[in-house]
């Protein structure tokens, strides 16, 4: 699994504050915490992208 990190992560010059995004299928999408990669959070693409959507 390819995980990307945030662009909004890492303020102040650390890489360890970050969150990261992995898209491994085309219906489901993985959340990690870069200090503590386990466990991971799963959510439908569906959800996921209505988050951002409401976030934005």
């Amino acid at each position: 699994m390819t995980w990307r990190r945030s662009s909004f992560s890492g303020a102040g010059g650390g890489n360890n504050d970050c969150v990261e995004v992995a898209h491994p299928t085309p219906t489901t999408v993985h959340l990690r915490d870069t200090k503590n990669p386990a466990p991971t959070l799963r959510f439908p693409t569906r959800a996921f992208t209505s988050l951002l959507t409401r976030v934005s």
